[in-house]
């Protein structure tokens, strides 16, 4: 029997009661509430985490993947070079496209500036500055 059934008076209840008596059922909606996010974050937190393990392991597949590749290409140019001289001229453009991404990625963190968020770092003094100037008023 609910609290509500036993009382067959509940409209004669005081306002204090009644404010009491809802902010309890509040407290305990936040709580269940609370408890139900804290559950459904640990579960993607695991799909998150088998996620970032797959992503991983193709990472490392596909690394050994291009070791593999590079092989090949080796072994094909040794056909027309000697195996020493194949692996040179790989070993060199590979050198090359590695140091052209370094440079790009360089110039693009240049480009970025400090990791700071500067925008909103000003947007936050304008609006200190507004609230300043209005309380000396």
């Amino acid at each position: 029997m609910s609290t509500v059934e036993r009382r067959p008076h509940a409209a004669d209840d005081s306002v204090g009661v009644l404010v009491s008596r809802a902010s309890q059922q509040i407290s305990a909606l936040v709580r269940e509430e609370m408890q139900l996010a804290r559950a459904e974050m640990t579960q993607k937190g695991k799909r998150y985490g088998k996620g970032g393990g797959l992503f991983g392991t193709a990472g490392v597949a596909g690394f050994l993947a291009l070791q593999a590749l590079v092989a090949t290409c080796i072994a094909a140019l040794a056909l027309v070079l000697p195996v020493w001289a194949s692996a040179l001229v790989l070993t060199a453009v590979l050198a090359i496209v590695a140091g052209g991404t370094a440079l790009a990625g360089k110039k693009q963190i240049a480009r970025a500036g400090t990791p700071a968020p500067e925008q909103t770092i000003d947007s936050v003094k304008a609006d200190l500055a507004e609230i300043k100037e209005k309380a000396h008023r």
